[in-house]
């Protein structure tokens, strides 16, 4: 593999694992039934995105370089289906796709980043493939942080860089 392919895939499975260990410290501060709270009725619960995610994962990462990304069997509207899901079986579903990711990223091989896949019919790179779900997950784990930070308040531990207080003089 070249320098700079090792390194773009690199920092993509940083980055992922990232996104997951973010989401997963910020759904571990909420209850089952906090996973389920929606801000408003056309809105998406945690839980949701949870399974929207993994259904994702399961459509673009099972045998991604040979078949299109949106897999026949995704049942994407059922995704968007509130339940009463519980907080461990949410768990197994956000991991199980989280697995199929990585397993599939790692082993990607130098030449496969410029091959062609489909998503939807459409042709894309590999590279553009990972990209895409780079910013998928990216957007989607924004507002699991940001409904969890709305439910908590202010006893949500913050994931970042905390604000500084008014009063602090090194601004």
């Amino acid at each position: 593999m070249s320098r700079f392919e090792e390194e773009y895939l690199r920092i993509t499975i940083e980055q992922f694992r990232h996104f997951k260990k973010r989401a997963e410290d910020g759904m571990q501060q909420l209850s089952e039934d906090e996973l389920h709270w929606k801000p408003s009725g056309e809105s998406n619960n945690i839980a949701i995105l949870i399974k929207h995610l993994s259904g994702n994962m399961h459509s673009r990462w099972v045998d991604f370089l040979t078949t299109d990304g949106e897999k026949t069997y995704r049942k994407r509207d059922r995704e968007f289906i509130e339940g009463n899901e519980s907080k461990e079986h949410l768990m197994q579903v956000w991991n199980e796709g989280w697995t199929l990711l990585f397993n599939t990223i790692e082993n990607l091989k130098a030449e496969d980043l410029v091959r062609s896949v489909t998503l939807r019919q459409q042709p894309l790179s590999v590279l553009q493939a990972i990209q895409t779900e780079v910013a998928h997950i990216g957007y989607h784990v924004g507002q699991i942080l940001y409904i969890g930070k709305q439910i908590r308040d202010k006893e949500w531990k913050i994931l970042s860089i905390p604000k500084k207080s008014l009063g602090d003089s090194n601004d």
